[in-house]
């Protein structure tokens, strides 16, 4: 079985910012422990679990962005339909929130923090959250598009963030913002990245602080294959870690064939699995396999960034299976982070699929986190992937994949 690790060059690179704060350090580590430990013992009887190591909130369906490649907002977006309105009013207050990440110190979980969206820094309230989960020993991290990180820089750097992951899909305005375009003309978000990674940098400077990290986040489309060698080195002396994802995507039969699975399972038709169709396979496999194999060179130069490749697959064999055989797992046969991590819906729905979250096994307004962790509904679906097997468009998700 293969599991996805922090590379040793990435742990050596980061470890003494991550040293900067023990409590950080400690929650890092711990996850890769257990995911150690899960990979020798995975349980199947009762689908129970232990720590929660990561509590993934999608905090905000709100976007400023439709980026090609994503599932909400993209090309065949599964929010494109509903209304803004309605998607707000079902937000989950702050307050609520920070009730729910006490409820869990309380309980004996500090887990990571993840908030991603939409746009988390779009939610009102996105700062405090981060503060009390840096301040409950939570390392709190944040996926964005770079929006309100200028605005709001100096609280974040002071509370400490642990990571800002932003997203970087080109090494120049033309490449980036083809890949990743505004919701209104007037949005140029190449600028709006840039500006949040140097006032990050330089607050930290100013507050002689290591943290947060901050990483650059890619995502392989059709625009910008051939240019991910030109955006490490654009952003190579601005960033701790640059990530490169092949893209989390499924095609027309996986789709279908995800259906019939998954009503097999639980009684019900799944929905959002759609929004994830797509046809993102590069034209030039070759000219991508070099991309990445120059990469990992540059991965070995103490004096830059962290590389990671997401999955590690840098052969044009493999490429050419990832993006046309959705069979084809490489080694990822069993999911580990529904045993470790908890995935919270804008609309306070608790899932545990962060991808594909048709399924719900409660609400965080009306029951807590704790509550709701080994109940009867979240051992079911554990039970299921653990002793039927993952589902089709489990082949390439971020909770596979990416944990």
């Amino acid at each position: 079985m293969t599991q996805s690790w922090v590379p040793i060059s990435t742990i050596i690179k980061t470890a003494p910012k991550l040293l900067e704060i023990p409590k950080y350090a400690k929650n890092i580590a711990m996850i890769q422990v257990d995911k150690f430990l899960r990979n020798l013992s995975y349980k199947t009887d009762q689908g129970s679990a232990n720590k929660i190591r990561q509590c993934s909130i999608r905090i905000t369906d709100y976007c400023n962005l439709r980026c090609h490649t994503c599932g909400q907002w993209g090309d065949r977006g599964f929010l494109r339909s509903c209304s803004l309105k309605e998607l707000k009013d079902h937000e989950v207050s702050p307050e609520r929130y920070i009730y729910l990440l006490r409820d869990l110190e309380k309980h004996g979980h500090t887990p990571s923090v993840y908030l991603w969206g939409g746009e988390p820094m779009l939610y009102k309230g996105s700062v405090e959250i981060i503060e009390e989960a840096a301040r409950l020993g939570m390392p709190p991290s944040i996926a964005t598009n770079g929006t309100g990180l200028h605005e709001h820089a100096d609280r974040l750097v002071s509370a400490p963030m642990f990571v800002v992951q932003i997203s970087v899909d080109g090494p120049d305005e033309t490449t980036h913002n083809k890949s990743r375009p505004g919701a209104a003309p007037s949005v140029n978000n190449f600028r709006t990245i840039n500006k949040a990674i140097d006032t990050l940098t330089q607050m930290r400077k100013d507050k002689g602080q290591r943290l947060p990290l901050i990483a650059s986040l890619t995502t392989i489309n059709n625009v910008n294959y051939k240019r991910l060698v030109d955006i490490y080195e654009v952003f190579k002396d601005r960033v701790d870690v640059c990530v490169f994802y092949l893209a989390w995507w499924i095609d027309e039969e996986s789709a279908e064939k995800h259906t019939r699975d998954f009503e097999a399972r639980f009684g019900f038709k799944p929905q959002k699995h759609y929004g994830w169709i797509g046809n993102w396979r590069p034209p030039d496999l070759l000219a991508l396999s070099e991309q990445l194999k120059r990469l990992n060179e540059k991965a070995k130069n103490l004096s830059g960034p962290a590389v990671i490749i997401m999955p590690p697959l840098v052969e044009p064999d493999d490429l050419e299976s990832y993006y046309t055989d959705h069979s084809r797992r490489f080694g990822f046969d069993k999911c580990l982070s529904i045993f470790s991590a908890v995935e919270l819906n804008s609309n306070g729905d608790m899932s545990p699929c962060r991808d594909y979250h048709d399924y719900v096994v409660g609400n965080v307004k009306e029951q807590t986190i704790t509550e709701l962790w080994n109940s009867d509904r979240y051992r079911e679906f554990r039970k299921s992937l653990s002793s039927q097997g993952l589902m089709p468009v489990c082949s390439r998700c971020c909770g596979l994949m990416g944990y």
